[in-house]
C-alpha cells in the first residue's frame, strides 16, 4: 500500500466546500510533520497547510488562512484538509507529505523537503 493516500478532491462552485483527505500507512504511520501542498498549471509546489505533532501546532498560507483547516484523527492517523469558500485560483492538484521529524519552518514549507508525497488528487474550482 502507497505510504500517503489522497482522496476528495473534485469540482466545486466557488463559494463551496470540499474536504480532503489523506492517509497514512506503513512507514508514514505516526509521521511528526503532516501537510498539504498544491500545484496549479504551470507553477510549482505551493505551501497549504502543515501540523506538528499530534496536532496542536498548525502552519497556513496567508492566502488560505480562515478559508481551510487542517486536522487528524489521531486513532486513523488521517490529515484532513477542510476547504470552505473556494475560489477559482484554489484549483490545483493538491498533495499530501510527510516527514518523520520536524526541522524548521523553513523545511516544513518547502515541498521536496518531506519524506514523503502522495500521488495528489484534483481540486477544480468554477467560478
Amino acid at each position: 500500500q502507497a505510504p500517503l493516500v489522497e482522496s476528495g478532491g473534485g469540482l466545486v462552485q466557488s463559494g463551496g466546500s470540499l474536504r480532503l483527505s489523506c492517509a497514512a500507512s506503513g512507514r508514514t504511520y505516526g509521521s511528526y510533520v503532516m501537510g498539504w501542498f498544491r500545484q496549479a498549471p504551470g507553477k510549482g509546489h505551493e505551501f497549504v497547510a502543515g501540523m506538528i505533532g499530534r496536532g496542536t501546532t498548525t502552519y497556513y498560507a496567508d492566502d488560505v488562512k480562515g478559508r481551510f483547516t487542517i486536522s487528524k484523527n489521531l486513532a486513523t492517523n488521517t490529515v484532513y484538509l477542510d476547504m470552505n469558500s473556494l475560489r477559482p485560483e484554489d484549483t490545483a492538484v493538491y498533495y499530501c507529505v510527510a516527514s518523520l521529524s520536524y526541522r524548521d519552518y523553513d523545511k516544513l514549507r518547502s515541498y521536496e523537503s518531506h519524506d514523503y508525497r502522495g500521488q495528489g488528487t484534483q481540486v477544480t474550482v468554477s467560478s
